[in-house]
């Protein structure tokens, strides 16, 4: 997907993952977030996360991500939500964000492995952030509920290797030295209404662009999106968001 069809297709979410506000919140109130804590989110997105927390639970954070028109609107969302103070976004890559001198207390990346290559590579990557061996990662990821028939890695455009269930997933994770201590996942109603709501703002968008020259490409990929979803994606996949720590 382009950075122009992500931006069309997201414009109804500001959680640009399948996850519900209120798990969203819940997560917040497992890690025990508290005024002070620094978060950092790589792959931030429109900030949501970022500037919902610090505003119920009074945390700091930096968001990082490539988009420009991402950024601008999780600008926009801590302004509205008055935590501008709190949180500041940067345009950057978060694959090389990270530095010696940059420590924090959680270390995010929900919905985007791929910048580190992988689900391996983004938590070896994350775990140079943090701060001491009590700070946490929060990773995004799909996982397999049941691994599905091979004609599915083809329609959903994923490597037969790429995800995990449940107990793989859990496998990649002591494999990085770290340790499951929460996760909150996805359920149908939640997945639905994030593909549903990609499905509707493209449709709005096609109507309203007629003469647009990616419209061609747009109309088919959104179709094979909504096939692919009805076929495999809601029945094999799963999403969730898995608190870890550093192994003692």
């Amino acid at each position: 997907m382009t950075a122009r069809f992500h931006e069309i297709s997201e414009a109804n979410h500001r959680i640009l993952n399948p996850i519900s506000d209120d798990k969203l919140m819940l997560l917040g109130y497992l890690c025990g977030l508290q005024p002070g804590v620094r978060i950092l989110d790589l792959a931030c997105g429109k900030g949501e996360m970022l500037c919902r927390w610090a505003q119920t639970f009074g945390t700091n954070g930096i968001g990082v991500d490539t988009n420009k028109t991402f950024l601008e609107i999780a600008g926009q969302r801590a302004n509205e939500l008055g935590v501008a103070e709190q949180v500041q976004f940067v345009k950057a890559d978060g694959s090389d964000y990270i530095k010696p001198e940059l420590q924090f207390d959680v270390v995010t990346c929900l919905g985007a492995s791929w910048i580190g290559g992988g689900l391996v590579g983004a938590m070896e990557l994350m775990k140079q952030g943090l701060a001491n061996e009590n700070s946490l990662i929060i990773v995004g990821e799909p996982y397999w509920i049941d691994l599905p028939p091979m004609d599915a890695y083809m329609e959903l455009g994923v490597g037969a290797e790429e995800f995990a269930t449940l107990e793989g997933t859990l496998d990649r994770f002591e494999l990085c030295g770290l340790e499951l201590i929460e996760m909150v996942l996805s359920d149908h109603d939640t997945w639905d209404r994030y593909a549903a709501g990609q499905w509707m703002a493209v449709s709005n968008w096609l109507r309203e662009n007629p003469h647009d020259r990616d419209v061609p490409e747009l109309a088919k990929w959104i179709e094979q999106d909504k096939r692919a979803y009805m076929r495999y994606s809601r029945r094999y996949f799963g999403w969730g968001m898995f608190v870890l720590r550093q192994m003692a």
